[in-house]
């Protein structure tokens, strides 16, 4: 098939939908920002935003949190603030799996005499020591640095009573400091110009009893105190968060909750201190700056209207759980997806390949074949386009494309291996076809952005803020970093200030869940091996874990597996439990015993996404519940399959 009639048989579906909320656009954390911004203006003057992303399933409670308590929904630091800092807290994260670039400044923070408390169910060998690779001494001699000061293991979904605890601490603290005419705790100087809620939220501190705390945080009163006192020594203080923290129902309150912490202490918008939630897509950050957004705020719309003159749609358009319910229920007819793999990494595996399958239409837009290219709607097509190490020239030139990382920071890079086949197509010009084919000239001549990819960023720069002079801040080495108004201390909330949230600790995570009478044996969390990048698996090994050459594993404490009737080594199968009724199994895994705390259990993603409820998702978030799921053990049916010889 032509690019041509790829591109007619897409706008041939789309417009013959009843409506443009008939169409699901997703978009994986690897679009560029050239390519993200033609997507969302294509797709809006479509008429609909639908824009199911793939920050909906990690950092998508970051950004809510954040936003409502700071006014912005990125983070406050950058790189060098981690060398400035009296203490690092790294809650709900392994770099040494999933951010190896956070390794040398926890190690170097740890040989300064900077305090590095991390907070984590499992034992990780990142969180502990690491191995410069470009220390040959190291390397020869097998050598290696700690990484930490403190390692705390909370329950799962524990984060917020820690914090709550931690906060606790201080209000003592502090209220002795007083009556003692010692000095403040609190730094009362920031707190009286900058926040508004403190009565409220300390109330609520006060209310929390430390029985609650510490049955729901996993840790004991010795241990928060610990925390705290190590945090209250400590005059900046950066706090770093990833999956372990936004993967849970009320990760937000959780991530609010750090806020606060923060808040306290005055550990916001000034140099080594702030609020880091570590995002891992190379431009998942940059996607949502660009206005990949079920939900975009009013400015990013008038700002549309504005430059092209076309009626933007305002209605909410749909994340990826409402996306995949839209599909099952055949309310969504085409799914269009810029890169990722939508069947992997999604919840409810088994419904959600159904509901691909509703579709009239998908397109994938990929540079190599994942499992999500299997499971196709009722016609289907690849859209195979350049990598970003690949030559993109257009117009006789070569093209670059920019990326935004975790810390705000924008560069361009250019491609510079020979293409795989002349047939293959830029992302923006894949995208622009797409549009053209379905829009024609409108509401822009989408043949002369791609001749020149400068001419994309002059529109972004017209209508993104902190893009003013885009092409000419590109020259700068590095890059550019974008403003960030919290980070300044300027407060892009509805009353100019940062916001104490007063959220009581959920009461029983596991009540509202189950069906009647029924008992988890174990609270499950996917994550990820060493050898994997997201969906992406390169290799069957988890050295830092201890398994190699396979996946289907389940680690668990040695005590439940006792408990539950079960040895090392033997194959279970799993099944989580939720009041729907519908029945939801992997099979087939093998027990490892763990140093994992009792009642808990981890296995890899995808293997066990299809665990994970369509519904269970976060407050306010959508995020899937991935880091809490009851679950039964049943011990595994014998394999009757004829083994195949490989010989």
């Amino acid at each position: 098939m032509s690019w041509d009639d790829a591109f007619a048989l897409i706008a041939q579906h789309l417009n013959q939908l009843a409506s443009p909320d008939q169409a699901e656009f997703y978009t994986s954390g690897r679009t560029s920002n050239e390519a993200a911004y033609l997507y969302q203006l294509f797709v809006r003057a479509f008429g609909t935003n639908n824009f199911p992303d793939c920050s909906n399933m990690c950092h998508e409670a970051s950004g809510h949190a954040m936003k409502q308590s700071v006014g912005v929904g990125k983070g406050t630091v950058v790189f060098d603030d981690f060398a400035k800092a009296d203490a690092i807290f790294v809650l709900g994260q392994n770099p040494g799996t999933n951010h190896p670039r956070m390794l040398e400044p926890l190690r170097e923070a740890v040989e300064r005499g900077a305090q590095v408390v991390c907070f984590n169910p499992l034992k990780e060998r990142g969180l502990e020591r690491f191995q410069h690779p470009q220390h040959p001494l190291e390397m020869l001699t097998n050598g290696d640095a700690p990484t930490n000061t403190a390692y705390f293991r909370p329950a799962l979904g524990g984060d917020m009573a820690v914090m709550r605890g931690i906060a606790k601490c201080l209000l003592e603290w502090e209220r002795e400091a007083q009556a003692n005419n010692r000095p403040a705790i609190f730094d009362h100087d920031f707190i009286a110009r900058h926040t508004n809620g403190l009565d409220d939220y300390l109330a609520l501190v006060d209310a929390t009893s430390w029985q609650d705390i510490v049955e729901q945080s996993g840790l004991s009163k010795d241990d928060i105190y610990l925390a705290a006192s190590m945090y209250c020594r400590a005059d900046r203080v950066i706090m770093c968060w990833a999956m372990g923290i936004t993967q849970h129902k009320h990760s937000v309150a959780i991530i609010q909750e750090i806020i606060n912490v923060q808040l306290l202490r005055g550990n916001v918008g000034k140099p080594g201190a702030g609020l880091s939630p570590v995002r891992g897509h190379s431009n998942v950050q940059g996607d949502r700056t660009m206005g990949i957004d079920e939900k975009p705020p009013k400015w990013l719309l008038d700002a549309l209207e504005e430059r092209f003159k076309f009626s933007v749609p305002r209605e909410p358009g749909h994340n990826v759980v409402q996306a995949i319910q839209a599909m099952e229920k055949g309310r969504a007819k085409v799914f269009i997806g810029m890169g990722g793999n939508f069947a992997q990494a999604t919840p409810d595996t088994p419904r959600t390949h159904a509901a691909l399958k509703q579709c009239d239409l998908t397109v994938h837009v990929s540079t190599k074949l994942n499992r999500s290219h299997l499971i196709t709607g009722k016609s289907a097509l690849i859209l195979p386009c350049l990598g970003r190490t690949e030559a993109d020239i257009q117009g006789g030139q070569p093209q670059g494309v920019t990326v935004e990382d975790t810390f705000s920071m924008v560069h361009i890079s250019y491609g510079q291996l020979p293409p795989g086949s002349a047939l293959l197509r830029s992302e923006p010009a894949i995208v622009a076809g797409m549009a053209k084919a379905v829009l024609g000239n409108y509401p822009v001549d989408w043949d002369a952005l791609i001749n020149d990819y400068s001419r994309i960023r002059e529109l972004i720069a017209d209508t993104i803020p902190g893009f003013t002079g885009f092409n000419e801040k590109l020259s700068q080495p590095g890059g550019f970093h974008l403003p960030n108004p919290a980070a300044e201390r300027t407060w892009r909330t509805a009353d100019q200030k940062a916001g104490f949230a007063a959220n009581p600790l959920p009461g029983q995570l596991l009540t509202a869940q189950l069906p009647a009478g029924e008992t988890p044996d174990l609270i499950l969390q996917t994550l990820r091996s060493h050898d994997q990048y997201n969906t992406t698996v390169y290799g069957l090994d988890d050295r830092y874990r201890g398994v190699f050459g396979q996946r289907y594993v389940v680690f668990v404490n040695p005590e439940d597996i006792n408990r539950l009737g079960f040895s090392e080594g033997d194959k279970v199968d799993m099944v989580s439990l939720w009041h729907d009724g519908r029945e939801r199994c992997v099979e087939g895994f093998t027990l490892v015993a763990y140093d994992i705390p009792q009642g808990q259990a981890a296995a890899y993603f995808p293997e066990a996404n299809g665990l994970v409820p369509l519904e269970s998702y976060g407050d306010e978030s959508f995020t899937p519940t991935s880091k809490y799921i009851a679950i039964k053990l049943i011990k595994a049916q014998p394999d009757n399959r004829i083994p195949v010889s490989h010989n």
